[in-house]
């Protein structure tokens, strides 16, 4: 498959060998250049003999020498995001198949695609590979890969994916592990199914393959209101999710004492369920799996109270009052966090918003919609709202529900600030001064 640049950066290593806009890559070193993986891997060489095709259909092959690392400085027409190989699998916890109708199309796609986890950190299945794909996957050493393994007992995991080949997880992930490849483990956990002794079992299997196995990383499942014919499932109870992180507070010990890690972490939203408290953000070793929900709190209560230490309140604040529209799941933890660092000459009420759009049981701020914040916001009094960006699509102020920033501001009538999940931009934000 060949690849057209459309573009050359000025003065790069591709423009001072007469690479142009326009111009098709077709080999590099003999071998095709299938997507943005293949280019990466077979440039990062110090010498390059690129088969090149110019517009007009004639062709040349361009010898470069370079430094490995030095980027060539061209873009390729084709990107990862334009055609993601989808997921083979039904889920018996799939979140995609509980969303409502009428939705944006984007939000009903399910990648599950080995390129997308090495680039983006996604979470793939391996069930949907054939074997040259896996075959390229080795060659190419795509490390560290993230994979959703959910258990490691073979007849369970072709139940829980409902997928016939879901039960060569571990065959996969020990070829990666021969092979020098290390990966990140992701487990959905649903009650009384894959949690307990098969939960011992899947941790169990996964430290055996450690170095190479990095992390696991322990997720509730995640239920909305729209389940109608789906697999019967049920939350996780304060008692059931006590006994999730107190299992994985024990085989962390084993792996500190044996591998220098604590290799399992239980998500936030565990500790929540169990009303525990967060531990230290030291607990979370380099946040390996921050994106997935884990030792975000942390993170930010540490960023938030060296923030506090190192440009303690002067006292001199305009008197305001502001919301901070949160999950109902974070509102506690924001709560105590505020009531220890309390900001002078600001009152701040922490405001809980419950989901009717997917339903009470999901109870994360990223998941609250636009009408959702005007229908319990709107009448209220305030100077300004603080609201997690998460809740907005990545790059624009448009909500799940297509409501946008502006319109929401305009139903309640205050202004809506967006924060970053980061404990020093939360703190000026809600001093209302810059960082």
């Amino acid at each position: 498959m060949s690849q057209r640049i459309v573009s050359v950066f000025p003065g790069s290593v591709a423009a001072r060998h007469g690479i142009r806009e326009q111009d098709t890559l077709v080999s590099i070193n003999g071998t095709p250049v299938l997507d943005l993986v293949d280019y990466q891997f077979l440039t990062a060489r110090a010498s390059l003999a690129m088969l090149i095709e110019s517009p007009d259909g004639g062709s040349r092959t361009v010898h470069i020498h370079k430094r490995v690392e030095e980027p060539l400085g061209i873009t390729l027409e084709s990107s990862l995001m334009s055609c993601p190989k989808t997921c083979a699998n039904h889920c018996v916890f799939c979140f995609i198949e509980q969303m409502p109708p009428g939705m944006r199309e984007s939000l009903y796609v399910r990648d599950d695609d080995w390129r997308l986890s090495l680039m983006a950190g996604n979470f793939v299945t391996l069930t949907n590979l054939p074997r040259h794909e896996m075959d390229r996957m080795i060659e190419r050493k795509a490390s560290p890969i993230y994979v959703s393994v959910h258990t490691t007992n073979g007849e369970l995991r072709k139940k829980m994916l409902s997928h016939v080949h879901a039960d060569r997880i571990m065959e996969h992930l020990r070829r990666f592990a021969d092979n020098g490849m290390s990966f990140h483990c992701q487990v959905v956990l649903c009650p009384q199914i894959n949690d307990g002794a098969e939960l011992d079992r899947t941790l169990s299997d996964l430290a055996s393959l450690a170095p190479h196995a990095l992390t696991v990383a322990l997720v509730p499942v995640g239920l909305t209101r729209y389940r109608e014919h789906l697999y019967p499932l049920r939350p996780y109870t304060r008692d059931e999710a006590e006994a999730v992180v107190r299992q994985a507070e024990a085989f962390q010990q084993k792996m500190l004492a044996k591998h220098g890690t604590r290799f399992v972490f239980p998500s936030d939203e565990f500790y929540q369920i169990a009303q525990l408290p967060i531990p230290d953000a030291d607990s979370y070793e380099d946040f390996p799996q921050f994106e997935n929900g884990v030792g975000l709190l942390a993170r930010l209560r540490d960023e938030f109270e060296t923030s506090v230490r190192l440009d303690p309140d002067d006292g001199d604040a305009v008197p305001r009052r502001v919301i901070m529209a949160t999950g109902t799941s974070v509102a506690p933890f924001m709560q105590s966090l505020l009531d220890a660092h309390p900001i002078n000459g600001v009152s701040v009420r922490i405001k809980p918003i419950v989901n009717r759009f997917f339903g009470e049981t999901v109870t994360v701020s990223g998941l609250i919609t636009g009408q959702d914040l005007v229908a319990q916001l709107k009448g209220e009094e305030a100077d300004e709202i603080l609201i997690t960006e998460n809740m907005l699509r990545e790059g624009e102020d448009i909500f799940l529900d297509d409501m946008t920033l502006q319109q929401a501001q305009e139903q309640i009538g205050i202004r809506i600030t967006p924060v970053p999940d980061d404990g020093a931009e939360l703190l000026y934000a809600l001093r209302g001064t810059e960082v």
